[in-house]
């Protein structure tokens, strides 16, 4: 009986959507590697920051520092805060939802029907994941991440910095180790036999089905040049590092502790160069942080309605959340590479869905862009009526990775005004 093309691929199981990893393209990946690694970390605070202890009121370098950016002013110059921001398509209905457009900026977010599209490290990880172990890596505060494949699937998201720090540098037991190479080597058979069976179909097929077929074999084969990608590191010893292991923080409500955890791994990783590509979602805990002069949940304090008592403790809770930001800027300053900063190298992005969360907006985001090799020192204020795209600013993230790429989701072009250095 002939087998038909659908019902091949159904029975393999195979996604024909499989990245270009550059590992599997030597004389590209040989250029990418006389280049400086370039990294990425991206990072969204749920429930906004409150707009004016952010966003300064002066455009361009000489702007006063605001409470919040008042936070990283020995950084002044190795960031560029960006105001006026947003997606398009997004709705003060469905804010919260919007989460899951952050750094993909598909459209209609919460909305019935809405499919999601592939994030920003996503992409990038189609292109540069195969120059690393992990080719991205998602961390949580609480639950889900920022990530999400090119089918529109959310990527899970860890949230126990314990099994992240095992999974990126404690080596497993000899048989544990083996076992892994062992499934990955019965993968690699599982393909071989699909590619057998789909070259003896090739010849009962006319010419367009060919075609269509000689591209699910292209994408066998490199799915199985991806699997022994793994199979190599998996043979592979783990970086060592002289810290101790983390202890997870049990109390979901202590958000500073838990970010802190976060960025410290997000920091070994970067710099063992287990990963170059980093999200992380921050806590919106609605119960009370154990900070200082707070007694109210941060999700409440978000939704203050100008009380001044709620702004109050807000401004305490998103201060001591920059202090976070700042000590992970510090170590990335602090670590030298070739003769540059292991910041000079990074791209570390934060921002919001929401512009305001005690309306709901959604437009305005908040914005701040630290390291990665661009002219810092600036504030870059946009027409929140009529704004580019926030893919713009993500289209010049990919293209300063080394991405060779014209557009992102709904890029218009890159971000006016955020040059490169050099």
């Amino acid at each position: 009986m002939t087998l038909h093309r659908r019902t091949l691929l159904r029975a393999t199981g195979v996604s024909l959507a499989l990245p270009a990893l550059d590992a599997f393209a030597p004389n590209r990946a040989r250029a990418a590697e006389a280049k400086p690694r370039r990294r990425m970390v991206c990072i969204c605070t749920p429930l906004g920051l409150h707009p004016p202890y952010f966003f300064p009121e002066k455009a361009g370098k000489d702007y006063e520092l605001t409470p919040y950016l008042e936070v990283l002013k020995e950084f002044r110059n190795d960031f560029t805060v960006v105001s006026g921001l947003s997606h398009a398509g997004m709705s003060p209905g469905f804010a919260h939802q919007a989460s899951a457009s952050f750094l993909t900026g598909a459209q209609n977010a919460g909305r019935p029907g809405f499919r999601n599209a592939i994030s920003l490290d996503q992409f990038a990880a189609e292109h540069i994941g195969g120059r690393t172990r992990f080719p991205s890596l998602a961390l949580s505060g609480e639950g889900a991440g920022l990530s999400w494949t090119r089918t529109g699937a959310l990527v899970p998201a860890a949230t126990s910095p314990s099994k992240v720090f095992a999974k990126l540098f404690l080596d497993g037991k000899p048989d544990e180790v083996q076992g892994q190479v062992n499934r990955l080597a019965d993968g690699r058979s599982i393909l071989d036999d699909v590619r057998d069976q789909a070259g003896t179909l090739r010849t009962k097929l006319g010419i367009d089905d060919r075609e269509k077929l000689d591209e699910y074999l292209s994408s066998v084969r490199e799915l199985e040049k991806r699997l022994a990608r793994d199979e190599a590191w998996a043979k592979t010893p783990k970086p060592k590092v002289t810290v101790a292991p983390p202890k997870d923080i049990p109390l979901a409500s202590d958000l500073l502790g838990r970010t802190r955890l976060l960025f410290d791994l997000t920091h070994l990783a970067l710099q063992t160069d287990s990963t170059q590509l980093v999200t992380i979602m921050l806590s919106g805990t609605t119960a009370a942080p154990p900070i200082p002069g707070v007694t109210l949940g941060h999700h409440d304090l978000s939704h203050h309605g100008k009380e001044p008592s709620k702004l109050a403790q807000l401004k305490i809770v998103e201060e001591e959340t920059m202090k976070t930001v700042r000590d992970l800027l510090a170590k990335l300053k602090q670590t030298k590479e070739d003769g540059a900063t292991l910041l000079d190298r990074t791209m570390v992005f934060m921002g919001s869905n929401l512009g305001d969360g005690s309306s709901h907006a959604v437009k305005n985001l908040p914005v701040l862009l630290a390291g990665g090799g661009f002219k810092h020192g600036q504030h870059l204020a946009f027409d929140a009526q009529n704004p580019p795209p926030l893919c713009n600013l993500y289209l010049s993230m990919l293209q300063r990775l080394g991405v060779e790429v014209n557009k992102f989701s709904s890029s218009t072009g890159t971000l006016a005004g955020l040059d490169p250095v050099g």
